[in-house]
């Protein structure tokens, strides 16, 4: 099963009949992606069941389809096991960014967690999720790419925010203060932190 997210809206690629939402299935191989995405962004469905006769080759087709931009980010744990977080426009966020030319995942991920958050001593546990979502760029979607690790990190000075960048605060939060934030979050952001919480 695959997840991509439009307006945090689901298109679920799956070769089960079992349906996790109550969303409307639709066929693959006879339905055109743009008219299932214009479906959802017009609010029209909640989500969207995709099925699937050939899961792996279909979404290779499916990745084919868009244009891919990869990032990389982490969800990064103090000594008190405390996440951060980031605060971008209205949500709160974990900090992540694109993948640069000559640079490997891991230290894009942590190069983009110690630019947001003016943190160091950064160091990845391990590789978490892969999350997805597609965005409007220039008129055309693109098709997010983001891979996703657990990080530690034993820094105990000022989080500085990366204003440039849009972001606004940045913050260690505390259980009671992570549910708060998952309720203003991404539904990508709520499957990291389902994958952190199942590790």
């Amino acid at each position: 099963m695959y997840k991509v997210f439009v307006n945090d809206k689901p298109i679920i690629l799956t070769s089960s009949l079992k349906k996790e939402e109550a969303f409307p299935t639709y066929i693959y191989k006879t339905t055109s992606l743009d008219e299932i995405i214009y479906k959802l962004r017009l609010g029209k469905h909640k989500g969207i069941h995709l099925y699937s006769t050939s899961l792996e080759k279909d979404w290779t087709d499916f990745k084919n389809a868009f244009k891919t931009i990869s990032a990389a980010g982490g969800l990064v744990l103090n000594n008190q096991n405390e996440i951060l977080f980031i605060y971008r426009g209205t949500k709160w966020d974990l900090p992540k960014g694109r993948i640069e030319k000559g640079e490997s995942i891991e230290e894009t991920a942590i190069r983009e967690v110690e630019e947001e958050c003016g943190i160091t001593n950064v160091s990845i546990d391990q590789f978490l999720i892969t999350t997805y979502h597609l965005f409007l760029q220039q008129g055309e979607h693109r098709l997010k790419e983001t891979h996703w690790y657990l990080m530690n990190s034993t820094y105990k000075g000022e989080l500085t925010p990366q204003l440039e960048e849009g972001i606004t605060d940045v913050a260690f939060k505390n259980e009671k203060d992570t549910i708060e934030a998952l309720g203003n979050t991404y539904a990508n952001i709520r499957l990291v932190h389902d994958s952190y919480k199942n590790v």
